[in-house]
C-alpha cells in the first residue's frame, strides 16, 4: 500500500559540507512528485536521503526527520535494509545485474527476503514484468541475460525488480536521462500507471517531463556557489508551471537561469 513520506528540517551532509539544508516537504500517497532545479542543487542527494541511500557514502549523514506514515526511518534501531525494501529506487542508468537472467533480476529482492518457493517467485516475476509493461517482450526469454535488453527495456526491468518486493514508495533518479524519446515516453506512461499503487518521487532536469507526469513539483536551487541546496517552492504542477509564486522558480522554468 502506498504511504505518505515527509521530511522535517532535513539536512544532508558530505562530511562537514552541508549539501541540502532544512527541507520540509510532504509527499502524499499515490502521487508523482517531481524534484526540479539546476545541477548541484541537491535534488539527488535529497532523494537518496529518503531511503537511507545517502548514508552509504563514506562520511555522509542526515539530520532532521524522514517520516514514512509518521514513523521516522532514521530512528535508532531502524534497519536500513528494511527501509530500502519499503522505499525502492530506480537509478539514472539502467543497472540490471549483468550476470543474472531476466527472471533472476526480478526475483533477486524476493530471494534476499527469503522467498524460495518457485511458484511464488514465478507469480511475482510475471506480475512485476506485466506491471512494468515488459512481459510481452521478454516472456519467451526469461532465462537470457538482462544486460542483453535494450536501454529502455533494461530500465523497465529495473523498475520491475524494484516493485517486485512491493515497496510503498518508489524513488526515480532521472530514470529517462539515458534513454531515447520513445523509451522515455514508455517510462512516463509506466509511471502514470504505477502511481495507482505507489507513491512516486522523480528527479528530472526535463521540464516537459515534470509537467507531463507529476501531480506536484518541488523546485530546489542554490543561492550562490558553495551554498547548500534549498527547497524554494512546492505546488501543484500546473500551478507552479503557469503561475509560480517565487521569481527564482519562474526564472528557472522559463530558462532564464540554471
Amino acid at each position: 500500500m502506498a504511504k505518505r513520506i515527509e521530511t522535517v528540517d532535513l539536512c544532508a551532509y558530505y562530511r562537514s559540507t552541508l549539501a541540502v539544508a532544512d527541507v520540509s516537504l510532504t509527499i502524499e500517497p499515490k502521487t508523482i512528485t517531481a524534484l526540479i532545479g539546476p545541477s548541484g542543487c541537491g535534488k539527488s542527494t535529497y532523494l537518496r536521503a529518503l531511503n537511507r541511500m545517502h548514508e552509504v557514502i563514506p562520511g555522509a549523514r542526515v539530520t532532521g526527520q524522514v517520516l514514512l506514515d509518521d514513523e521516522d526511518i532514521y530512528a535508532p534501531g531502524v534497519d536500513p535494509v528494511n527501509v530500502r525494501r519499503s522505499i525502492g529506487m530506480v537509478f539514472q542508468l539502467p543497472n540490471p545485474f549483468p550476470t543474472m537472467s531476466i527472471y533472476d533480476n526480478v526475483a533477486a529482492g524476493l530471494k534476499l527476503n527469503g522467498v524460495r518457493r518457485r511458484s511464488v517467485l514465478d507469480e511475482a516475476v510475471e506480475r512485476s514484468l506485466r506491471s512494468a509493461n515488459l512481459w510481452t517482450e521478454v516472456s519467451g526469454r526469461l532465462d537470457r541475460a538482462g544486460a542483453g535488453l535494450s536501454g529502455g527495456q533494461q530500465q523497465r526491468l529495473c523498475i520491475a525488480r524494484a516493485i517486485a518486493v512491493e515497496p510503498q514508495v518508489l524513488l526515480m533518479d532521472e530514470p529517462c536521462s539515458a534513454l531515447d524519446p520513445i523509451s522515455t515516453l514508455a517510462i512516463e506512461d509506466l509511471m502514470m500507471e504505477l502511481k495507482d499503487r505507489f507513491t512516486i518521487v522523480i528527479v528530472t532536469h526535463n521540464m516537459q517531463q515534470a509537467s507531463r507526469v507529476s501531480d506536484v513539483t518541488a523546485f530546489f536551487t542554490i543561492e550562490s556557489a558553495g551554498e547548500p541546496g534549498r527547497l524554494i517552492e512546492v505546488d501543484d504542477t500546473q500551478r507552479l508551471f503557469t503561475n509560480p509564486s517565487q521569481k527564482r522558480t519562474e526564472d528557472y522554468i522559463t530558462g532564464r537561469f540554471g
